[in-house]
């Protein structure tokens, strides 16, 4: 089957930095999209960035110019480095990636367990 395993977060204080790492393991052939979401306590869960296979990436408004989403497709790896963080982006981190797991399937989203990002004014 298929495994999100994400690290990286932690306590950091406002204007700090973290990166964060998820990598997907087992019966994969293809990767699609890999996103991250945010869920802070009382909030939906939000997309924060994603990129394509291609290398196209999107972005949040509210983490544009601060944030930036990367992916080594050798190691079915995507990172997020989080700078100038805030407050505000206090929260569980979540990877999601669209996987094909034979070439005649059709792709299915997983989900990693999260990691928590908090960051103290």
């Amino acid at each position: 089957q298929v495994q999100l395993v994400e690290s990286g977060g932690g306590l950091v204080q406002a204007g700090g930095s973290l990166r964060l790492s998820c990598g997907a393991s087992g019966r994969i052939f293809s990767i699609n999209a890999m996103d991250w979401y945010r869920q802070a306590p009382g909030k939906q869960r939000e997309l924060v960035a994603g990129i394509t296979s291609g290398s196209n990436n999107y972005y949040a408004d509210s983490v544009k110019g601060r944030f930036t989403i990367s992916r080594d497709n050798a190691k079915n790896t995507v990172y997020l480095q989080m700078n100038s963080l805030k407050p505000e982006d206090t929260a569980v981190y979540y990877c999601n990636a669209k996987i094909m797991q034979q070439p005649t399937s059709l792709p299915s989203h997983y989900w990693g367990q999260g990691t928590q990002v908090t960051v103290s004014s």
